[in-house]
């Protein structure tokens, strides 16, 4: 791929969803999902169909969304896990440079940051009685719906999937801010 060519991806532990990007051009989505019983079951999988798949779509760069910090240890070493192996797969099949962007970063750069006080409260005014719990699951199914919405208005492409919308914002957020990646 050219200099300007690259591939986004949105990993979590169950699956990468990926765009690849052609002269700042979207040319194709998807998603890679990786099955096991166990952890390293998964790691190993994905490492595979990564090793794969970088091979069918070679690139030099990707930019990846960084890890952040979650309240459950299990969830961040699982996610750390996950990461290693798509970092070594990519690493072995050829991909020469690695950037990442934090979640918030890209998010807010296309409108979609964290929701307001007052987008809060319309939440909470239609669906009263609700745990803490429960409302912030909603912040986060709006937002994703936020993000689908943006890659359809932008790219012309009617997205279903959140985790593929995610990872054309990460690359949306990619073109127009390159030097600021990690």
């Amino acid at each position: 791929m050219e200099s300007n060519s690259f591939i986004s991806i949105d990993a979590n532990s169950t699956s990468i969803a990926f765009a690849i990007w052609e002269n700042d051009n979207l040319v194709k989505v998807g998603k890679l999902n990786w099955g096991g019983k166990t952890n390293y079951e998964k790691v190993a999988d994905a490492s595979v169909k990564l090793f794969a798949f970088f091979k069918q779509y070679p690139a030099s760069t990707v930019v990846i969304e960084h890890t952040v910090f979650m309240n459950s240890p299990k969830v961040a070493a699982d996610l750390s896990l996950i990461q290693g192996a798509i970092l070594g797969a990519m690493s072995l099949a050829g991909v020469s440079e690695i950037k990442s962007i934090n979640p918030i970063a890209w998010q807010t750069f296309i409108k979609n940051g964290r929701l307001t006080t007052p987008e809060k409260q319309v939440i909470r005014n239609d669906f009263p009685g609700k745990s803490d719990a429960w409302y912030k699951n909603k912040e986060r199914e709006f937002r994703k719906l936020r993000t689908i919405k943006f890659v359809l208005d932008r790219y012309k492409r009617l997205i279903s999937d959140n985790d593929i919308a995610d990872a054309i914002g990460i690359g949306h957020y990619a073109i127009f801010n390159w030097d600021k990646l990690g």
